[in-house]
């Protein structure tokens, strides 16, 4: 039977897969969840800094005088 959802196979460090196996244990949850859960935390903090570095270069470049007021959106 295939599986639902795509599967990734990964070689960790001893030290980094302790560091996975007790945190999964603390949570009570398997390797596999735990490795999911901190690929998505890393995922969104990788978002989060794109996100960042595009909002300052968009805030080094903005002109009060050529934007629109309150009044003038709503």
């Amino acid at each position: 039977m295939p599986a639902k959802s795509p599967r990734i196979n990964v070689v960790l460090e001893e030290p980094l897969y302790s560091a996975i196996e007790r945190l999964a244990k603390r949570d009570k949850v398997s390797l596999s969840l735990k490795v999911r859960d901190l690929v998505r935390e890393a995922l969104e903090i990788e978002e989060d800094i794109s996100l960042s570095t595009f909002a300052q270069c968009r805030e080094k470049s903005f002109k009060k005088g050529a934007s629109l007021n309150h009044d003038e959106v709503w």
